[in-house]
């Protein structure tokens, strides 16, 4: 194999919403699953993909529903360690998880000798309604392993969101919308996860928590907000970080990811997205 073109050591599938599949090092994380047609109000408008096989953690950045769905948790193996912010584990344990690994802010577990995941800071409110007495903050995870990738959750901007790029970072996971006819406070919207990539400096940024539900009835009025957050979220990184390359990935679709042997370009235009399929409707 040519020095120029080192092995291939990670994977990035996204599978809808805030739910990916994060292959490295041969280690397989799941984040905040979510794989059911329909969520409460919320219908899902994209196939709905299989639960990934042999997972060697589920990591949920907070336990909102839209983010830990209980049917779904509920079909991932009890022996699969779920990593959580504190405050969560007698949730997750009622859905059928015994081995719960509580972090705070600083807090980290290594997955495989190889692999380990770092708990970083989000500003979301990650109290779980109706039961919403009981505190639990939001949190975002750096997997490090042969490659870093940030998988951000639900957050705003916040001003130390710059520290958590600090080193490098291969990838970046940024919520670019949500679920509504509006993205709402404690989330990022297009321009706001922009920013927040400028901030970060990762060589690729990746669009997600977007293009997949949408409130049952809305997608004849709003069906845009199915199709134009992840683009618009690439043309807005192009002006504001033209050094971070971003690719925007259908519900399914893989991102293959080696390590950084040279400099990322001074400019990179966003990958074309004309192999993105529209979101299917009823």
């Amino acid at each position: 194999m040519s020095l120029a073109e080192p092995a291939t050591t990670a994977r990035l599938t996204w599978l809808g919403h805030a739910t990916v599949l994060i292959e490295v090092a041969g280690a397989r994380l799941l984040t905040d699953p979510v794989l059911r047609g329909r969520v409460a109000h919320l219908v899902r408008r994209v196939p709905v993909p299989r639960l990934p096989d042999e997972l060697d953690a589920v990591l949920l950045s907070h336990v909102h529903r839209d983010h830990a769905d209980g049917p779904t948790l509920r079909r991932i193996p009890p022996g699969v360690p779920v990593i959580a912010p504190r405050g969560t584990a007698a949730i997750l344990r009622r859905a059928g998880h015994p081995d719960v690994r509580e972090l705070a802010v600083g807090g980290s577990v290594e997955i495989t000798t190889d692999v380990r995941v770092r708990a970083v800071p989000a500003r979301h409110d990650g109290r779980r309604w109706p039961v919403g007495q009981a505190r639990s903050d939001a949190l975002g995870f750096v997997i490090e392993g042969d490659v870093r990738v940030y998988f951000a959750g639900d957050t705003e901007l916040f001003p130390g969101m710059t520290h958590i790029g600090d080193g490098g970072l291969d990838a970046a996971l940024l919520p670019v919308w949500g679920w509504g006819t509006s993205a709402g406070s404690g989330h990022l919207d297009p321009d706001g996860a922009a920013r927040a990539a400028a901030r970060l400096r990762p060589r690729i940024a990746v669009p997600i928590h977007w293009g997949t539900y949408l409130p049952a009835g809305l997608h004849r009025t709003h069906g845009h907000l199915l199709r134009a957050p992840g683009p618009a979220f690439a043309a807005r990184v192009s002006e504001l970080a033209p050094a971070v390359r971003t690719v925007v990935l259908a519900p399914g679709e893989a991102l293959e990811l080696a390590p950084a042997v040279t400099p990322a370009p001074s400019r990179s235009a966003p990958l074309s997205t004309s192999s993105w399929s529209r979101p299917r409707t009823p």
